[in-house]
């Protein structure tokens, strides 16, 4: 993937570490150095790096027009749950300890990174952390057990993702844990206190009902929650922003999201 999709002209990468976690800021020309995308990503939590995903989070730091950091969290099987959610909250911590404003962060991952972001803001509540302005969830991943309708309805629509590969993956992840504990499987949670919630989905994915349940549960606690549901797309097709067109309007409503709960405009100044 990293070979597939090509980094953006100008952006400004500076490797980093965060304790023992390898990580990358993004910065595209003329970013708001104060605000920051923490992104999370996919990967069934099991794959993905700094270079799979230092391309398509490198755009999205553009269309926000703020800096991201891009995290390098541990995978399953050798780090399965909760370890790589450990890692995802490192991160946010040092951004606070280096003075970043909760109101200034806002968390955004594709799929597995989906779940593991809300993951992530559900275990910063829980401990009385601040909070991140928004989430930003791309064909989440947030039932593990694969209990959705879509699994089956949408299965030969999907070009991506099938039921006994995926399968796999989450057994990896969970370990000895319980599936429905709402840090591995974020559908279960209590989503009271959330900060606004942008989720986007394809037709063509068997995690379409991953993210309608998501959306379901975060209404009844009263969160401040979008879904766009984008016809004949397929799992996080954000992913080929300058390729395919639909991933680049997707991203447009992604920043823009991002900016409004910033209170920025919803596009930035070129």
């Amino acid at each position: 993937m990293g070979k597939i999709v090509k980094m953006p002209a100008g952006i400004d990468v500076e490797p980093v570490t965060i304790q023992d976690i390898r990580a990358e800021w993004l910065r595209a020309p003329g970013v708001d150095d104060e605000r920051v995308i923490l992104y999370v990503h996919g990967g069934a939590y099991t794959l993905g790096s700094l270079n799979t995903h230092r391309a398509f989070a490198s755009r999205v730091s553009m269309t926000a027009g703020m800096r991201a950091l891009l995290i390098e969290y541990r995978l399953a099987p050798e780090h399965p749950f909760p370890a790589g959610l450990e890692d995802c909250k490192t991160a946010y911590g040092m951004l606070l300890d280096n003075g970043v404003s909760s109101d200034k962060i806002a968390i955004v991952g594709d799929s597995a990174g989906g779940g593991l972001s809300l993951a992530t803001v559900l275990s910063l509540r829980d401990a009385g952390a601040p909070l991140p302005s928004s989430i930003v969830c791309l064909s989440p991943w947030a039932d593990l057990e694969l209990t959705g309708e879509s699994v089956t309805t949408r299965a030969q629509a999907d070009p991506w993702l099938k039921y006994d590969s995926v399968s796999i993956h989450a057994e990896r992840y969970i370990g000895a844990n319980d599936p429905r504990n709402p840090l591995i499987s974020p559908i279960h949670a209590d989503f009271s206190g959330l900060p606004p919630i942008l989720l986007q989905v394809g037709t063509r994915e068997i995690l379409l009902d991953d993210s309608t349940r998501l959306v379901a549960g975060a209404k009844e606690a009263g969160v401040d929650v979008t879904l766009e549901v984008w016809e004949g797309m397929w799992h996080v097709w954000q992913f080929l922003a300058g390729i395919v067109p639909e991933s680049q309007q997707a991203l447009d409503r992604i920043g823009g999201f991002v900016r409004r709960h910033m209170n920025l405009p919803l596009t930035m100044a070129r």
